[in-house]
């Protein structure tokens, strides 16, 4: 039997401040931006409600024109997989950085919400970016605005967040 393994990250939350995109040596853009999640639960003892956010580092390959939509407080979906690497600071101390390589991003927002790709409308705008959107289409091109959210196979409703 062979062995098998699963390295997949989902991410629903909002951007600490904006996307920054850099270039490789070989002319590659580099988005990075960083995603803060939260919960909340009540404590059994002290009936009192807390919240704990954790902050997750997105790096995203050869979509330089998606740091201009990712701006502080930006909603996003982020999928994408784990990557660990290691260097050594300049006091020669080894560091781990844990990323999260992403292959889809897309802009949520709601009616009323900034967030989003400049929908004339304001609400309800959707724009994917990485391989799922270069295989439905040309990355950064938004769904024509009379379109039907359903046709979209990316389209994700609340009802989709599975909390």
């Amino acid at each position: 039997m062979a062995s098998r393994s699963v390295n997949k990250v989902i991410l629903v939350g909002r951007l600490g401040k904006d996307a920054e995109t850099r270039f490789t040596p070989a002319g590659i853009p580099v988005t990075s931006f960083s995603v803060a999640t939260s919960r909340r639960w009540q404590d059994r003892q002290t009936q009192e409600w807390k919240e704990e956010t954790d902050w997750s580092d997105v790096v995203l390959w050869r979509a330089e024109n998606l740091a201009n939509y990712l701006n502080k407080g930006t909603q996003v979906y982020v999928e994408g997989r784990l990557r660990t690497r290691n260097y050594d600071d300049k006091d020669g101390k080894k560091v781990y950085r844990t990323e999260v390589v992403a292959d889809e991003v897309i802009l949520l927002g709601s009616r009323g919400d900034n967030a989003g790709s400049g929908d004339t409308e304001g609400g309800g705008a959707r724009q994917a970016y990485g391989a799922a959107a270069s295989r439905s289409g040309a990355p950064g091109k938004s769904r024509p605005s009379g379109a039907d959210p359903s046709d979209d196979p990316m389209h994700i409703t609340d009802e989709d967040v599975p909390f």
